[in-house]
């Protein structure tokens, strides 16, 4: 939940020093004396919650040799990742992580650290690690015994310039931990052992701490035949129900309820009958209220929309038996036509604009559906020996799958492919200060490579079979609009786009000569290598190296004092051979989710959209309401921290558009609306997203709901 700090100015608190940490980090939400807002006193909470918590419930040992010794004895910590150093390189880089000398900048950033993420006693009572420990533990974790890339994943972190996201920082270097990603993608296909697998996937995927995202489009409509006898199939919906059920009784040890969603093509028959489940006012036999909701667009349904057409919906089993393959793998745009005049496919129709009308009034009442542009995607995919037919719970994860065939008894016949996201992200700020910008990437992607190197996914082959066939990646970005207003520019502004379109020309260029050099080092390449784009060098030829480089003058000056290397002309086309002679170790390599846990630790505002409050609130768990500063943001910069809903949703996409060129996946984009939106607002808003070349939409958010206490619920994967 986000608020506006308010213009009261209440009686100034003149003796904080004996206010516990609590009651001083809601001096934040008070003006002082002189009508400013008190961040000191957010930083003097953060040492007092030290002070009158942490310290006094943290177990101390004489050295460092004492506490590795008993926390691997213990079974607090694995053993391997020990043994796999010397001694003498252990103690250096815990001391190398000590010598930063880390303070967290804010009460919240603390209390998320120590309530989430720090290791603690068997019973929860006390904690064993400090952020050093946790960094270093992840460190020698990922580095898996090379010392070189344990000092760099240190010195990344520990700076701040890099953050894993939640699930790899919290279990990593555990005896007793969880997987290192958290969210997934997993097809079902058009018959009984596809959808019985997706649903024991579900909840073994669950019980792991996993989000998941199934594809519905292949699933025959209600009323279609069963081995030809008419008006015998159920449709999607009870399989909806089914999932949500599995997800919530798979509640991760009753931490939290498993999370789902589901997509489905916008030209799939049962697509207002889906919709309908999220109505206020929906049946209880049909209403979904936990699963979350996403549907595929293709240019096609725009089309039709722009001349007031109907747009006709097909039947996915008639589809599979005239193309030879599952609805979610053909393009509607590209076969319209011909499946309109086909008489072997059963269609109806219903008008297009309905259809926006309904996806409209559904974001306006809950934020669902999420969008997904099936040809704008799948257009600037690199990869195109499959199709991208659905995203993820934060709408940001674009990978490419196939289908599975299953025996009698649900053994695999043939195994394909789906997805697990490996995620991370990068403070765009402190990365800027960086000494070695192309080092810090090039860390941050080799942490990541080792994250999908090291997930073996066997409750689920078909995820584990994905991930090694891709390892693929998702390196994303975080505290654009705090760098943004430390610097003094305004978010959305000819300087802010002039910024973000370098900046992420410059992490492109630095991530692809990182998994090029990862590939020359280990021989290896993704699997589909020599069938993609960056093989035949199409992908590098999309680019004009002109574009890369700041134009404005404040942007020029960023980057003339930053470590940041703008590719020339030469740099590209020698990038582009390297990479044709020597191919890419990651299939995909950047994604830009929505960050939540992970930017408060960090200090960043989250990912790339503007903040929703100068001071948000937040409500955690016991303590109750919890005041977080926008980073970076003083009495001397306020005007530059304009709140999302300010801003508006233009400036917004204009961003977005201008990142997602340099992004081979998605980028979690939520749409901002004051309390004065109608509906067709909504629409404009997307038709402008989709014109503008977005790849996804996430949540619809409108002031209101912010102002009103209502809090929507954030993805619990990849924004954790």
């Amino acid at each position: 939940m986000t608020q506006q700090l308010g213009k009261t100015v209440a009686e100034p608190v003149k003796n904080s020093e004996k206010l516990d940490f609590h009651a001083l980090n809601a001096l934040l939400n008070l003006y002082d004396e002189d009508g400013k807002i008190q961040f000191d006193k957010d930083r003097e909470a953060a040492n007092q919650y030290f002070l009158q918590h942490v310290n006094q419930n943290t177990v101390y040992f004489h050295d460092l040799e004492e506490k590795i010794e008993y926390l691997v004895e213990n079974k607090y910590y694995e053993p391997e990742v020990i043994e796999a150093y010397d001694w003498e390189f252990i103690k250096s880089l815990f001391k190398r992580a000590y010598s930063f000398k880390f303070r967290f900048k804010s009460f919240l950033g603390a209390y998320k650290y120590y309530t989430s993420y720090t290791l603690k006693t068997f019973d929860g009572r006390r904690y064993l690690e400090r952020f050093e420990d946790r960094v270093s533990m992840t460190a020698l974790f990922l580095a898996d015994g090379d010392t070189a890339v344990a000092e760099s994943m240190v010195d990344e972190i520990m700076s701040g310039r890099f953050q894993p996201a939640t699930p790899t920082f919290l279990n990593a270097g555990k005896a007793q931990r969880g997987e290192l990603v958290s969210c997934f993608l997993l097809r079902i296909e058009d018959n009984m052992e596809s959808i019985g697998r997706a649903i024991n996937s579900s909840l073994q995927l669950s019980k792991r701490g996993g989000g998941v995202a199934l594809l519905l489009s292949n699933i025959r409509e209600s009323g279609a035949p069963i081995k030809h006898i008419e008006n015998q199939s159920s449709g999607i919906i009870p399989i909806m129900k089914m999932l949500e059920d599995a997800f919530s009784y798979a509640n991760q040890l009753g931490a939290r309820q498993g999370a789902g969603a589901v997509y489905l093509n916008a030209h799939h028959p049962d697509i207002l009958n889906f919709l309908d489940t999220k109505r206020e006012n929906a049946d209880e036999k049909i209403r979904i209220k936990t699963l979350s909701l996403g549907i595929v667009i293709p240019d096609i349904t725009f089309d039709l929309a722009k001349r007031n057409e109907d747009m006709y919906l097909f039947s996915p089993y008639d589809v599979e038996r005239v193309y030879g393959k599952p609805f979610g793998d053909i393009s509607v745009s590209d076969h319209y036509a011909e499946m309109v005049e086909d008489p072997r496919i059963t269609k109806k129709k219903i008008n297009a604009r309905h259809f926006f009308q309904t996806v409209a009034e559904l974001q306006f009442e809950s934020g669902y559906p999420y969008i997904m542009f099936e040809d704008t995607v799948n257009n600037a995919n690199p990869v195109k020996t499959g199709r991208i037919n659905m995203s993820n719970l934060c709408s940001e994860i674009l990978q490419v799958n196939s289908p599975s065939s299953f025996n009698d008894d649900l053994s695999y016949e043939e195994m394909g492919s789906d997805i697990s996201c490996n995620l991370g992200s990068m403070n765009i700020a402190l990365a800027m200060d960086s000494p070695d910008f192309g080092g810090t990437v090039e860390a941050a992607i080799r942490g990541l490579t080792a994250v999908a190197d090291k997930t073996a996914i066997d409750s689920v082959p078909s995820i584990r079979h994905g991930n090694d066939q891709s390892h693929a990646i998702g390196l994303g970005q975080m505290n654009l609009h705090g760098y943004l207003g430390r610097e003094h520019i305004y978010y959305g502004s000819e300087e802010g786009l002039d910024f973000t379109n370098a900046y992420f020309a410059a992490v492109l260029y630095a991530a692809l000569r990182a998994s090029n050099k990862i590939a020359k080092e280990r021989g290896e390449t993704f699997s589909e290598f020599k069938d993609s784009d960056y093989a035949s060098g199409v992908f590098f030829d999309n680019y004009d190296p002109a574009e890369f480089a700041p134009q404005t003058d404040k942007v020029k000056e960023l980057f003339a004092n930053s470590t940041i290397h703008t590719p020339s002309a030469e740099d590209w086309a020698d990038l582009k051979a390297e990479v044709m002679e020597h191919g890419l170790y990651n299939r995909n390599l950047q994604a830009v989710p929505p960050t939540g846990s992970i930017s408060y630790i960090n200090n960043s505002t989250s990912s790339i959209h503007p903040i929703a409050s100068k001071i948000e609130i937040r409500k955690e768990g016991k303590i109750g309401r919890v005041y977080y500063p926008a980073p970076h943001m003083d009495n001397d910069n306020l005007d530059y921290f304009q709140d999302a809903y300010e801003v508006g949703h233009e400036k917004i996409i204009d961003t977005y558009a201008v990142a997602t060129k340099y992004v081979d996946q998605g980028l979690s984009l939520t749409l901002f609306f004051r309390d004065t939106a109608a509906t067709r607002d909504i629409n404009r808003a997307q038709i402008f997203a989709w014109r503008k070349g977005i790849k996804t939409l996430y949540y619809i958010r409108l002031r209101q709901m912010a102002l009103a206490g209502t809090e929507i619920e954030g993805c619990v994967s990849c924004m954790l």
